[in-house]
């Protein structure tokens, strides 16, 4: 019987930084100021948010002639004031229980590779046939997890694997205005065509995404997210989950697995 792998959750790690604290990840998207108590007022959203930003490597994908490259937000040491960025970091699978007919190449999920890192905050796609080359995102985003069409060839039951779309969970706007976009905000999930065109949001925008398991039976991704039931913008201990079923072979196919509400 097929297994339903779950998708852990791996922690930041920034080598770079390791002897000094570091910020928190995230940036400010509104000014902020003090009244006369000394408290902080969240004031007008920044209209022209420049980020100092760098790249790093060239992500292979499966299609030959899509490539792309995760950006990262420039920090600076406390301390040194040197600048510094994140790093690529990769979700990987290393057990040795998959059924005979299954290499997933110690990928995340059969024929997806998946990137991480610190203050990762868009992704440059480049399309090496028409020599054209454009942003995920128009304005800097928060993202957690890029998944992307695996450069191995992957099986799954017997079969090659290959993807033809991307997914990103993202923190892409100040929900519990607090004037910055962090992980304290509601996590969203998109899904973004080859050509990384915007297509369909996985999980409805009044949800925060929490984790995610997979499905190698039927090829699906069941992502579990709380309702902002008092709508103040983040997500707490006390809110409901729900489940939401993807299904990877066709992924503007979506549902809801398990409600809260029955």
């Amino acid at each position: 019987m097929n297994k339903i792998f779950i998708i852990t959750v791996i922690g930041l790690c920034i080598s770079s930084c390791s002897q000094h604290k570091i910020d928190k990840k995230g940036f400010q998207v509104n000014e902020i100021t003090e009244n006369k108590d000394g408290k902080k007022v969240v004031g007008l959203q920044i209209d022209s948010l420049q980020l100092e930003t760098r790249p790093r490597n060239v992500l292979l994908t499966y299609n030959k002639e899509h490539r792309l490259t995760p950006i990262y937000k420039v920090n600076y040491d406390k301390q040194t004031n040197r600048p510094y960025t994140g790093s690529n970091n990769f979700h990987t699978t290393w057990t040795d229980s998959y059924q005979k007919g299954n290499n997933w190449n110690h990928n995340y999920i059969p024929g997806f590779e998946a990137v991480y890192g610190y203050n990762f905050v868009n992704v440059s796609h480049y399309n090496n046939t028409n020599q054209s080359e454009n942003k995920l995102f128009k304005k800097p985003v928060l993202i957690k997890t890029l998944y992307y069409p695996a450069f191995s060839k992957d099986t799954l039951n017997y079969k090659s694997v290959h993807r033809n779309f991307y997914m990103v969970s993202v923190y892409d706007e100040d929900t519990n205005k607090d004037g910055f976009i962090n992980v304290k905000d509601l996590r969203r999930f998109y899904l973004f065509n080859i050509d990384s065109k915007l297509q369909k949001n996985l999980v409805p925008i009044n949800y925060s995404v929490m984790n995610s398991e997979y499905d190698s039976a039927n090829d699906f991704m069941y992502v579990f997210a709380k309702k902002d039931i008092n709508k103040n913008g983040q997500m707490e201990a006390e809110e409901p989950i729900d489940i939401f079923w993807i299904d990877l072979k066709n992924p503007t196919h979506t549902g809801k697995q398990y409600s809260s509400e029955h």
